[in-house]
C-alpha cells in the first residue's frame, strides 16, 4: 500500500540476545547473528572511532526505528545513530533533495512504490547476492545487474476480514469459512441484514472505497497477469471482466452490499457496519487501534474453484533500509554495517513484522510462532509462495483502474468500454516511465495464460 499505518507494538528484546549482546560489549568474544548472511558483533565499526550518521523515516514507527539504534549502538558505542522523522507526503520531498548532496542521511527507509525517485542515489548492498537469497524470498525481484539496493523484510497482501460477533450471529461456524467465490457469496447473504423497509442495516460484504484493490490482484486467480511481455498494462481481459463481474454481482443481485452504504470499506467494518471486506496487513493494526471492541478473523481470499490458483492476489513487500550513496564514505561504511545487522538480526525483522502485520521474507521466521498467531498473516502461511509482486507499480496503474470502477459502479458505464480507456491512459502514462514488471519472475510463471 502506498501509506503504511503502523501500529507499534511493544518491543522486548529476548533475554537471549540480551546476554549476546552484553558479552559481544564486555569482551573481544566473537558472537555471530545470523543465517548465510551474517552479523560478527565483535568486529569494530569505524576503527572504534566516534562518529554520527542520520537515519531518515517516515512517521508511524519511531519505536521500530529506535529499536533498531538501540540495539545496534549497545555493539558499537562509538556510534551515534541521529534519527530523523518526517510526515509521509514531506518525507518524499525532502528525501530525494537531501540525498542530492553529501549531506543528507547515510541511510533511510524506502517504500518500493517510490523507487524510480530513490534508485539513482542509492548505494548497492554490500552483501553477497547468493547469501541474500538464500535467507529471503522474493530476493531475485530486486536484482539490478546483479546488485540489491533494497529487498523486503515482509510480505503484504489481502485477507478477508470477518466480524465474529456477526458470524456467530448469522449461526455460521468455521466450517462455514468459503473456499470459492459462490460460497463466500453464499454467507455474504446470510451475514446481510436489513430493516422492514428493505434499508440496508449491515452489509454482508463491501469493497467501497477500495474496490481497485480488490480487482488488481483477483484477476491473477484466472492466471492473467497485469502487465503483458512488453511492460504494458492490460485491464480490458476476460479475467478482469469476471472480477468486476462477481463485485456487481454481490451487491446489484445478491443485495449483499451497496455503492452507497458508507465510503471507506475498513472503516465501516471496524464500526460495525460491514461484517466481510478484503483488507490489506496493514489493517490488522488500524483496526486493534481504532476499533478495539471489534472481535475479528481472517480467512484466505477464496478461489473460482477452491482449487490452488496460478496465484491468490499480489503482495507488495515492506522495505529494508537504503544506502545513500552521495553520503561520505565513512559514513557509508557504517550504514552498510547497520544493513547487514538488519538482515541478520532475527528479533529486529520479527518486531517490524509483528508492528505491520505482513508475513516474514526472511524464511527463519516463517515458522515464528507469535507471527503465526496474528490471523491476517497466518492464514497466508500455506500458499505464500502463491501470491504474485508485479514490481514497483507506478500509481497510474491504481489511480486508471479507480477511475474506471467509479464509472462502472456509480454511473452504470459499460465495463469493456470503461476498462479499455482505463488501459489505453494508463498504458500513454507508463510510456514516459521505466517500470520493467517482474510478473516473469514469480515462482509459477510458466503457468499464467
Amino acid at each position: 500500500m502506498r501509506k503504511q499505518f503502523v501500529r507499534i507494538v511493544s518491543l522486548v528484546l529476548s533475554l537471549a540476545l540480551c546476554a549476546t549482546l552484553m558479552v559481544a560489549g564486555a569482551s573481544a568474544e566473537t558472537t555471530v547473528l545470523g543465517g548465510a548472511v551474517q552479523y560478527d558483533t565483535a568486529q569494530p565499526v569505524n576503527n572504534g572511532d566516534p562518529i554520527t550518521v542520520e537515519l531518515w523515516y517516515w512517521t508511524g514507527a519511531a519505536n521500530l526505528f529506535a529499536e533498531v539504534v538501540n540495539q545496534y549502538t549497545a555493539i558499537h558505542p562509538n556510534v551515534t545513530v541521529t534519527l530523523v522523522e518526517n510526515p509521509w507526503d514531506d518525507y518524499w520531498t525532502k528525501l530525494p533533495l537531501a540525498l542530492q548532496g553529501s549531506d543528507g542521511p547515510a541511510i533511510f527507509n524506502v517504500h518500493n512504490s517510490k523507487n524510480d525517485i530513490l534508485i539513482s542515489y542509492m548505494a548497492p548492498y554490500a552483501v553477497d547476492v547468493k547469501q541474500l537469497e538464500e535467507d529471503f524470498v522474493g530476493v531475485t525481484a530486486h536484482e539490478m545487474d546483479g546488485n540489491v539496493y533494497y529487498t523486503d523484510y515482509g510480505l503484504m497482501t489481502s485477507t478477508v476480514y470477518y466480524n465474529k460477533a456477526m458470524w456467530a450471529a448469522a449461526g455460521l461456524t468455521d466450517a462455514d469459512i468459503p473456499a470459492t467465490w459462490d460460497q463466500f457469496r453464499e454467507v455474504a447473504k446470510k451475514l446481510t441484514i436489513r430493516d422492514a423497509a428493505g434499508n440496508l442495516v449491515q452489509a454482508g460484504f463491501s469493497f467501497n472505497g477500495g474496490a481497485q484493490g480488490d480487482v488488481l490482484g483477483e484477476q491473477y486467480q484466472y492466471g492473467q497477469n497485469l502487465f503483458t511481455a512488453d511492460n504494458k498494462v492490460t485491464f480490458n481481459n476476460d479475467a478482469v471482466r469476471a472480477v468486476i463481474q462477481r463485485m456487481k454481482d454481490i451487491y446489484e443481485v445478491d443485495k449483499s452490499g451497496d455503492y452507497n452504504f458508507g465510503n471507506n470499506s475498513g472503516d465501516n467494518f471496524g464500526q460495525g457496519m460491514v461484517a466481510m471486506y478484503l483488507g490489506w496487513g496493514f489493517m490488522t493494526g488500524v483496526i486493534k487501534g481504532n476499533y478495539p471492541d471489534i472481535d475479528f478473523g481472517n480467512f484466505e481470499i477464496p478461489t473460482p474453484t477452491g482449487e490452488v490458483p496460478y496465484a491468490y492476489h499480489r503482495y507488495n513487500g515492506e522495505s529494508t533500509f537504503g544506502v545513500n550513496k552521495n553520503a561520505p564514505a565513512d559514513q557509508q561504511a557504517v550504514a552498510q554495517d547497520i544493513v547487514r545487522f538488519f538482515l541478520a538480526n532475527d528479533s529486529l525483522i520479527k518486531d517490524f513484522c509483528l508492528a505491520n502485520s505482513v508475513f516474514p521474507a526472511k524464511k527463519s521466521l516463517a515458522s515464528d510462532a507469535d507471527i503465526l498467531a496474528v490471523p491476517s498473516i497466518a492464514v497466508l502461511a500455506e500458499h505464500i509462495d502463491r501470491y504474485i509482486w508485479p514490481g514497483t507499480m507506478p500509481s497510474a496503474v491504481e489511480d486508471n483502474m479507480k477511475i474506471a470502477l467509479e464509472d462502472i459502479f456509480y454511473n452504470g458505464a459499460d465495463v469493456t468500454a470503461s476498462l479499455q480507456t482505463a488501459e489505453d491512459t494508463c498504458n500513454q502514462e507508463l510510456a514516459g516511465s521505466n517500470f520493467v514488471s517482474v510478473e516473469p519472475q514469480y515462482a509459477h510463471a510458466s503457468e499464467a495464460k
